[in-house]
């Protein structure tokens, strides 16, 4: 285990958890949600033993278990005592933000079932507050968004020299579904050929091998992603230089189902190879 990077993700519910475990799981953490505790020496050792190839391990644990508090500080100091190196990060917020989120959510705070919310929030916070001093990250996502937070999370965990500054998000989107809100360029790909009106294609996606391969063998394609890449490389970096830390690029079809998300896998690749931080996502891939 001397060799693997185990990074504890904790803190109080509805704070961005499941955010910052998908952040991690972007930039190659082999990530796990809940595992109990007492099984953590465990699995490490039979991670190490039986998956070499797996060199940092990102867990979500916290009170969802019961028996946490109880065991969480004696299972640490075990790992720690044998020589091996864990990382708590923790992530806290407000508690007006909190209750926001679980009033958005309409989810029930896991220690108020015989209460309010904000007791719920204020009894967490207070027992949570020994394993919040022994963090070696803490996190404050009160004022950030999910985007925000992958950002912060990823540059936290990624080492300098294997990136560059830039994150770039890569979105796609249908236009019948509007504009994303937060998007820095956008690029409209509805001039390509539409897979959806091809009979044996149209029920896939652009994630299917057959779509990905109708969509880029056509001659606009090629000429496009090649004037796009080379716009892309001609930005970015001038993105980069003048301080922008994120960069979001949408690219839209009719429904954002077909052209756009080859598109954006396209870029996303391209992005990967030129070392930047990069995030794909497929907005309405799953819509009708």
């Amino acid at each position: 285990m001397k060799n693997l990077r185990v990074v504890i993700i904790t803190g109080l519910s509805g704070s961005g958890k499941s955010t910052a475990l998908r952040a991690l799981e972007d930039i190659g953490f082999f990530c796990v949600d809940n595992l109990p505790v007492v099984l953590l020496p465990k699995f490490l050792a039979i991670t190490a033993q039986s998956s070499p190839e797996i060199k940092r391990v990102a867990l979500v644990m916290d009170l969802r278990e019961r028996g946490f508090l109880e065991k969480y500080k004696r299972i640490f100091d075990l790992i720690k005592g044998k020589g091996d190196k864990i990382e708590i990060l923790f992530l806290d917020s407000t508690e007006d933000s909190l209750l926001h989120r679980f009033s958005e959510t309409r989810r029930t705070h896991p220690l108020s079932a015989k209460g309010s919310i904000i007791d719920g929030i204020r009894l967490e916070r207070e027992k949570l507050s020994s394993l919040k001093q022994m963090a070696d990250h803490v996190i404050d996502t009160t004022s950030t968004n999910v985007h925000q937070l992958k950002d912060i999370v990823q540059r936290q965990f990624l080492p300098a020299s294997v990136h560059k500054k830039l994150i770039v998000n890569v979105i796609s989107f249908g236009y019948r579904f509007g504009l994303p809100a937060d998007a820095d360029l956008v690029f409209d790909v509805r001039f390509l050929p539409n897979p959806y009106f091809i009979e044996e294609l149209k029920e896939f996606d652009g994630q299917n091998d057959a779509v990905r391969e109708f969509v880029l063998k056509n001659e606009r394609s090629k000429i496009f992603l090649k004037k796009f890449f080379d716009l892309m490389t001609f930005v970015i970096p001038l993105y980069d230089k003048e301080g922008k830390v994120r960069l979001n690029v949408a690219l839209g079809c009719t429904g954002g189902k077909h052209r756009s998300v080859v598109m954006s896998n396209q870029l996303g690749a391209h992005f990967s190879e030129m070392k930047y931080i990069v995030n794909v996502t497929h907005r309405d891939i799953n819509k009708s």
